[in-house]
């Protein structure tokens, strides 16, 4: 499909949102972050088995082993710091903490890139459960999604959100270049309010703001969800990535190759 239908079938139901706010789902809305970890008992365990996964008044996700100590160490990253698929008590954090036989904070969220990890610990370490060190775990593809806009609209072909009890991956903020002057941007999320989360429902929306995602079109297009390109952005943004430019009468699986290529680079300077 092309890049504009693939964007319109990304707006989500009305239904899944009005769950995902509920409270009663894996993840919470949060104005800055797009979402944090929640209280629920998602069905990630073995064999299909459910978890137990809920957060303390601070966010962190609930721990038990010496609580009652003084803490020096958060933990920030994606699902593997959060300990997607296990529940309270039996996450990395805990076991390290009996070695330690200290308390270890677990900020971790699934989904989260580098750049949301890096936001999430900002705001944390400027408050009162502040540490004197940090781990801030980075693994696989977060690198790209510190650059996607909505992780949600990279995703959602595959993804099951069980009516909205698993949905995330929401707007957020986020980094680009600025192709005309070649400079980092931080963006903010543009969607900070319950209320204006239902724009999301709204397939012309979802394409108006998300058009001019050149890493989320570049993702797609990579994966062969989608059939167009912009080749021009994508050759200005190789210029400014001091690459080569496409070779000409590219195979279609050259030039999503190459796409791919591009996209790496511009999520790892």
């Amino acid at each position: 499909m092309t890049f504009a239908q693939y964007l319109r079938e990304s707006a989500v139901p009305r239904s899944v949102i009005d769950t995902f706010l509920s409270g009663n789902s894996w993840a919470r809305f949060d104005s800055e972050l797009g979402y944090i970890l929640g209280n629920y008992m998602p069905r990630d365990g073995m064999d299909g088995s459910r978890t137990l996964s809920t957060t303390r008044t601070n966010g962190q996700r609930t721990s038990f082993m010496y609580v009652n100590r003084p803490c020096r160490i958060n933990t920030y990253g994606d699902s593997f710091t959060q300990c997607h698929q296990v529940s309270d008590g039996e996450t990395w954090q805990e076991y390290l903490a009996a070695h330690l036989g200290e308390p270890i904070r677990n900020f971790g969220m699934g989904g989260y890139g580098v750049y949301q990890t890096y936001r999430r610990m900002c705001r944390e370490e400027q408050r009162e459960h502040a540490a004197p060190y940090v781990i801030f775990y980075v693994w696989g593809d977060d690198h790209i999604r510190s650059l996607l806009r909505c992780r949600h609209a990279s995703f959602y072909r595959w993804w099951d959100h069980q009516g909205g009890r698993m949905f995330h991956n929401n707007f957020w903020p986020y980094v680009e270049m600025d192709l005309a002057t070649g400079r980092w941007v931080e963006r903010e999320n543009v969607l900070p309010t319950r209320e204006s989360l239902y724009k999301m429902t709204d397939a012309d929306w979802m394409y108006e703001h998300l058009k001019d995602d050149l890493a989320l079109q570049m993702y797609v297009f990579a994966q062969g969800y989608t059939s167009d390109i912009d080749a021009e952005a994508v050759g200005r943004l190789a210029q400014r990535l001091e690459l080569p430019p496409a070779a000409s009468a590219l195979s279609s699986k050259e030039l999503r190759a190459y796409v791919q290529q591009i996209l790496d680079k511009y999520s790892l300077v």
